[in-house]
């Protein structure tokens, strides 16, 4: 593993990188941490980040932004936005980096931009260009000059170009460039009879699974309306793994579908707990309304597993329906009662599925070659600029 970094890290030792990104996203954790084990020297700064089950390493200087009266957020929102601005100016003149990295346009891009600092590259993720700025006109304007100040623009989606160029981007500074995958973890495991024993499912009992947070964006209802149907046919345990503002409702849900000891609520835990809790699943299932590029979905790929996914085109980019798994329409509880049921009966489908996927991750979205070509974007841009 560490010689794979050994050439990047020739050319990138001294370089000094800033980012401005959600502390407690752990996208975010482990984007920065790649780059801080590479042998720079790397910088966070973010309104938010966890004192318990996500912290970062020694070697990254944090920096928390003001959050004057969180309870009342939605008036403080606007009195610390403006002390942002300031903090951030601050911060970023004072660290001076080699290149400053705001990730999320939205908020942190807009940050990034007013600090006035160059080389600035703007990370898209997904909600940022697909749904906020086409349901607030200020968030649309506001997008639009952040794209245009940009030096450069990582697309974290292989479908977001078109949006990134109609809100302002420039093409040519655009790079799509996936997170991508620890395929050294997230693997197929041999043995989980005793992973399955611990959570109280036999051996046999096919295991659907869902790693997506509870919000509306994701859609869990749509999922826990479908295991309800399939139920009523097939003998099956879901897990779904989570947290989020609609969690009593969706625990409520569950509860007046009569599926409650179906439905194993796992909660929020490490990163690094997930891979195993894949690998003892049959068949992933992602219910989301909208994705810039799902992760969870390539971690369920590079797993093995037979995934079923909502019919969006950020799933479109690596599911093709009926050969490496599902689409279904989205909302669309129904069909996707049917979709599982079919999978779940024909193992020898899911099993050519999951081998596919394993391959297909490690081919184009593996994590350390994606991070590379971003260290190689940010040392052509400083070398541009110095």
């Amino acid at each position: 593993m560490e010689n794979d970094f050994q050439g990047i890290s020739i050319y990138f030792r001294q370089m000094r990188l800033c980012f401005i990104a959600e502390g407690l996203s752990i996208h975010t954790k482990r984007w920065v941490e790649y780059f801080a084990r590479t042998g720079h020297e790397v910088h966070l700064i973010s309104a938010q980040f966890s004192s318990d089950y996500q912290q970062y390493e020694n070697t990254i200087k944090t920096y928390q932004l003001a959050r004057f009266l969180p309870r009342f957020w939605k008036v403080s929102r606007f009195f610390n936005g403006v002390v942002w601005i300031y903090q951030v100016r601050k911060l970023v003149n004072k660290i001076n980096p080699d290149i400053l990295d705001c990730h999320y346009i939205t908020i942190d891009g807009y940050l990034g931009v007013i600090s006035g600092f160059h080389p600035l590259v703007l990370t898209a993720w997904g909600s940022d260009v697909l749904i906020v700025p086409k349901k607030n006109i200020l968030h649309r304007l506001m997008t639009n000059i952040s794209l245009k100040r940009a030096d450069l623009i990582i697309s974290l989606s292989l479908t977001m170009t078109e949006d990134l160029i109609k809100l302002g981007a420039c093409k040519n500074r655009i790079h799509e460039i996936l997170i991508g995958v620890d395929t050294a973890n997230f693997k197929p495991l041999v043995n989980t009879n005793n992973i399955r024993r611990d959570i109280g499912i036999s051996d046999l009992t096919p295991i659907i699974i869902s790693t997506r947070n509870f919000e509306p964006v994701y859609d869990i209802e749509t999922l826990i309306k479908a295991v309800a149907l399939v139920l009523k046919n097939i003998r099956i345990k879901c897990i779904i793994i989570g947290e989020g503002s609609q969690k009593d409702s969706l625990h409520k849900l569950a509860e007046s579908l009569g599926i409650r000891n179906d439905i194993i609520f796992l909660g929020r835990f490490p990163h690094d707990e997930i891979p195993k809790y894949l690998a003892i699943s049959d068949i992933y299932v992602s219910t989301s309304l909208s994705d810039g590029a799902s992760n969870s979905l390539m971690e369920a790929m590079a797993t093995g597993l037979a995934p079923i996914v909502s019919d969006i085109p950020a799933n479109r980019a690596f599911i093709k329906d009926g050969n490496n798994g599902f689409l279904f329409p989205v909302k669309n509880f129904e069909i996707l009662a049917k979709r599982l049921e079919n999978l779940i009966e024909n193992k020898e489908m899911r099993d050519k599925f999951g081998h596919l996927n394993r391959d297909i991750i490690l081919e184009k979205a593996d994590h350390n070659k994606e991070m590379q070509k971003v260290a190689a974007l940010y040392k052509k841009l400083g070398e541009k600029t110095t």
